[in-house]
């Protein structure tokens, strides 16, 4: 049995561990859905929610948990949704599950890594075994741009100052937007960053920073900035060198953005490429085989949420920056990065490889806590 069950045990102590009993039983033995009104179905059901990071690791984490605690209302026959955290794998272990081993009937729903999409283009990880286009994508949270920052203290003070000088910057693991971009900025902008990979998860690096073991975190959401570390804006305690995604955000008006750093023409499907992937933001999903009822109604019910004023004050206090998109466009989205021609894919797939001179491992490996 996979490690991550038994972890995924631990988290629901004192609850029925429905995972155990699946992954003891072939997926393709599991009876089919049933004809069933979506009320009847959900009343009395819990909904799991299955976030791909640790317990307060950052923005998926935080997104997540404020999703949960307002979309049962509005999913028919209010279920419960309760928040299941599995870390691992830059997401993988996460999509993994629900695309193998999660019930395939609506009450499993997931954050899914913003990286899985350019991953799975691209065929980078061969530990990676879900297709993205097979889930039932319910809508997107938010689409806000991935910041390269670093902390106060180092040199670096422009993107500018990157491409001249080695700062060393912390990332996740392979799979992780993280690394990829970190990567994407040495190999196509000519950055000089030294990539200090196998941090668990983003508040892990979010401390290394703290702590002058690196200089920099590779990408973080402004939102996930906003939301988990306000004080690191507004102390000023990081510096913002560039922004990624399609359309620079209001807060940042003097921070470049990458489809505009690009050195040359040749240069530009590659920049837009990876700005479209970014808006695959904080993206929700059901499992495959999900009767498409249930699947309406989970969208309907993520629609309303996010315009529910409930939910929108408590976004706001939570500084959560809410930018949502349909789960009809979010799908749309995956599959043209997925089905992006294979020149273009080549030529994605070779800048984001971290050279091996510019990596360095973290000292002991990946430390305790996920991803």
């Amino acid at each position: 049995m996979p490690s991550w069950t038994g972890h995924l045990c631990a988290i629901a102590a004192g609850r029925h561990c429905w995972l155990a009993a699946l992954l003891a039983t072939p997926l393709l033995a599991a009876p089919p859905a049933t004809a069933e009104p979506v009320e009847d179905f959900y009343r009395g059901k819990s909904v799991q929610m299955v976030i791909r990071s640790q317990a307060g690791g950052g923005g998926y984490d935080s997104y997540a948990r404020l999703l949960a605690r307002h979309i049962g209302r509005n999913i028919p026959g209010n279920p419960r949704v309760m928040p299941v955290n599995m870390p691992g794998g830059g997401g993988i272990v996460a999509a993994n599950f629900i695309a193998k081993a999660a019930p395939r009937d609506g009450t499993v729903l997931a954050i899914v890594g913003q990286g899985l999409a350019v991953d799975q283009a691209l065929g980078l990880n061969p530990s990676f075994q879900a297709d993205l286009r097979e889930f039932n994508w319910i809508g997107n949270m938010s689409d806000s741009n991935q910041i390269f920052a670093v902390w106060h203290t180092s040199p670096a003070k422009s993107f500018e100052d990157a491409r001249n000088r080695v700062t060393t910057i912390g990332t996740t693991q392979a799979g992780s937007i993280s690394q990829q971009l970190t990567a994407f900025y040495n190999n196509v902008l000519g950055a000089k960053l030294k990539i200090v990979f196998g941090y668990p998860d983003g508040h892990d690096v979010d401390m290394a920073m703290q702590r002058g073991e690196v200089e920099g975190r590779g990408t973080n959401t402004w939102a996930s900035y906003m939301s988990v570390s306000p004080h690191f804006v507004q102390d000023k305690l990081i510096t913002p060198l560039l922004q990624v995604g399609l359309h620079k955000d209001p807060a940042l008006p003097h921070v470049p953005l990458l489809r505009e750093m690009g050195q040359s023409a040749k240069d530009q499907p590659i920049l837009d490429f990876i700005s479209k992937a970014v808006a695959v933001g904080r993206p929700i999903a059901t499992t495959p085989g999900t009767p498409p009822d249930r699947v309406e109604a989970l969208r309907r019910a993520f629609d309303t949420t996010l315009n529910d004023p409930v939910f929108i004050k408590e976004a706001e206090k939570e500084r959560a920056e809410i930018s949502p998109m349909t789960g009809a466009q979010l799908a749309q989205i995956i599959r043209d990065l997925i089905e992006a021609p294979a020149d273009l894919k080549a030529q994605v797939r070779e800048a984001i490889q971290p050279k091996k001179q510019d990596t360095q491992e973290i000292a002991g490996g990946a430390k305790k806590g996920g991803e």
